[in-house]
């Protein structure tokens, strides 16, 4: 179904928007969620509060992309169950994940310079050939293994650790050329 069509659904508040979410970007959004807590139980609670959460905020939301909107629902969700279910220990994958990150990326807390490194890593992203920017999206975004993303793109492990590892080395390049250091 068209998600224009299933957006409107959402609108006239049937019951037909939910299964017909499910059925179109289930698997996507489940994908996210098992990504993230490795379990999948946990997953399909996400999903579940995803559905939820869609049929919450439209409306009065329209999401110009149902797929981007219900994804970053998705992983929100999947990052605070793991935060709940490891505050005390964190998982060694995400701990991976986010020490590859903090060796190009500063960690900022206030608002605006959240907004302006947001922007600094579009304005990146957009810069790089498709693969690159795919291959670090799911990465870091969808918290892919290195294994998973070898397969994938039909590489070796060592050719994807290679790639993300000039990624991030151009990142962290382009950010300090902008002005945004690692502190």
């Amino acid at each position: 179904m068209d998600d224009n069509l299933i957006i409107d659904l959402y609108w006239s508040r049937s019951e037909a928007a939910i299964s017909e979410t499910d059925r179109k970007y289930g698997p996507y959004c489940r994908s996210i969620a098992y990504g993230i807590l490795q379990n999948h139980e946990d997953s399909e609670e996400c999903v579940s509060d995803t559905w939820l959460r869609a049929w919450e905020a439209m409306p009065p939301q329209r999401p110009n992309r149902l797929s981007a909107f219900l994804g970053k629902i998705t992983r929100n969700l999947a990052l605070d169950r793991f935060d709940y279910h490891h505050a005390a220990k964190r998982s060694a994958a995400f701990d991976q994940l986010l020490s590859e990150l903090n060796e190009c990326i500063p960690d900022r807390r206030d608002d605006y310079a959240q907004l302006e490194l947001t922007q600094l890593l579009n304005h990146f992203l957009r810069s790089l050939p498709r693969e690159h920017r795919n291959l670090f999206l799911r990465r870091y975004w969808y918290c892919e293994s290195i294994e998973d993303l070898a397969k994938r793109y039909t590489m070796s492990q060592s050719a994807v650790k290679s790639n993300l590892f000039r990624t991030r080395n151009k990142l962290k390049a382009y950010l300090e050329k902008e002005g945004v250091g690692i502190e």
